[in-house]
């Protein structure tokens, strides 16, 4: 029989206590219990616990103060510090001392015993690896890609980054499609290169161009309309560890002569500020358009490109590497077997033949997604080819329609009319229904292109969700 894990609850709510003392006694694991900090460090002295769970707002100290004197005290025990009060300098402290997450109250119990599961496994992998003379470099991030067979190529280049004397000033584009894992990349460099720093992240298509400016370099008091005072962009927060740029795509031209001058000259200055303030931080890129296609269209800067492209990491689409679909859909059976307390069987090699058939437009996350769904409404023993969704079953990519008009112009003689709708539908297809960007790359503006889909009888597109970018 394995001995048990040893976790150590610190919260001065006894209620939550007692829950997630309840739920992870099931699971097998050993419970402790402190009301407050000083308890918690005392049992901290005692004991050797797995794995901590750690309240923000203690009676006597605060959690972060906490982990601090855990972290000076050299123990490298995983820290998950839970709190209702989150915001994000307390997170960017806490992970800058060595936090594994940071949870937000209230939480489902389910999704916790996750959290709990993947940290003990991540530090059994860390031991084991240690046992086994290998190299310690890495943590939970770089182990998920180590494991894929066809990722071993990006896992050397990763490690080689890290280990690169020249440091941040290397800067990192990652392409790849929709669901390939680019976030999952780009935080297994930050963990070689700077494990313990700020990783800070931003999506350039979800943030309106007007105050992407804003958040990435930060703004001084009254230097526009509701700055009531100064804010600390990401450049600043993220200090000597990584700033994600996640679809670097969609930012706009405008914005990106800004970046530009910030790598070339390692300075930046806040919006309606007089000082410059250096750039400490590594800068990861990532996007799932074609960049050179955009730079043909004036939509993305060409010297911008080659300042991000000093190491490129390219992730294959699924459909590219289907030796790894065995080890994907069995790693998924087994979390969600522990997240749904399930006892489903691993993939059969039936199943795998079909799944191998699919050509994943949606890549690993549809993958993860589809697995998670039949999981959850089915409950099965095992996942079988009969309770695949049909369109999995045919092998048949939903949106191939589409795709299969686009290439019968050049190989079919079509009325002027068919080919318009068609590249109209094609562009929307490719800049996520945004009509705004449809209609500047098309050449045309939003109102005739609102008029043609109208003509065609064309089924209306949604509008951009509020906080989404209509450049």
């Amino acid at each position: 029989m394995s001995p048990k894990n040893v976790i150590l609850i610190c919260d001065d709510q006894a209620t939550i206590r007692t829950s997630l003392k309840e739920t992870l006694s099931e699971a097998g694991h050993e419970v402790l219990e402190a009301a407050d900090g000083a308890s918690a460090l005392k049992i901290l002295g005692e004991r050797q616990p797995h794995l901590v769970l750690l309240d923000l707002k203690l009676p006597d100290t605060s959690g972060v103060e906490v982990l601090r004197k855990v972290r000076d005290s050299g123990s490298k025990v995983p820290v998950i510090l839970m709190t209702a009060y989150g915001d994000l300098p307390t997170a960017v402290e806490a992970m800058k001392l060595g936090a594994y997450d940071f949870v937000q109250k209230p939480y489902r119990l389910s999704d916790m015993r996750a959290k709990v599961s993947g940290a003990l496994k991540v530090q059994s992998r860390a031991k084991e690896r240690v046992r086994n003379g290998g190299d310690a470099m890495g943590g939970r991030y770089l182990a998920m890609l180590r494991t894929t067979p066809c990722m071993e190529d990006i896992v050397k280049k990763i490690e080689k980054v890290g280990k690169s004397r020249a440091g941040n000033e290397i800067s990192v584009l990652i392409q790849a499609e929709s669901g390939c894992g680019k976030e999952l990349v780009a935080r297994a460099i930050h963990e070689v290169s700077h494990p313990g720093a700020p990783f800070m992240e931003i999506n350039c298509a979800a943030v309106p161009e007007s105050l992407l400016e804003s958040e990435l370099f930060g703004h001084e008091k009254g230097a526009f309309t509701d700055a009531r005072s100064a804010k600390e962009g990401l450049f600043e927060l993220a200090g000597q560890g990584t700033i994600f740029l996640d679809e670097i795509g969609e930012m706009g031209v405008t914005l990106q002569s800004r970046l530009l001058r910030v790598i070339e000259y390692g300075r930046f200055r806040r919006v309606g500020g007089k000082s410059d303030k250096e750039v400490k931080a590594r800068i990861v890129a990532a996007t799932n358009r074609q960049l050179d296609k955009a730079i043909e269209n004036g939509l993305f800067r060409n010297d911008l490109y080659y300042r991000l492209q000093v190491i490129e990491v390219k992730i294959p689409p699924l459909r590219e590497r289907p030796g790894d679909l065995r080890h994907l859909v069995n790693v998924f059976i087994e979390n969600f077997n522990e997240e749904l307390e399930l006892s489903c069987r691993p993939a059969s090699d039936a199943l795998l033949e079909v799944l191998q058939s699919y050509p994943w437009p949606g890549n690993v996350r549809e993958l993860r997604n589809m697995i998670r769904r039949l999981m959850i409404l089915e409950e099965p023993e095992e996942i079988t080819v009969e309770i695949l969704p049909e369109h999995v079953r045919a092998g048949v990519n939903p949106r191939d329609g589409l795709a299969n008009d686009v290439h019968r112009i050049g190989r079919e003689i079509l009325p002027l009319a068919a080919v318009e709708r068609i590249q109209l539908l094609y562009t929307l297809d490719q800049v996520g229904q945004n009509k705004s960007k449809a209609a500047r790359i098309l050449g045309i503006s939003r109102q005739t292109l609102r008029e043609k889909l109208k003509s065609y009888q064309t089924q209306e597109v949604e509008e951009p969700k509020s906080g989404e970018a209509r450049a």
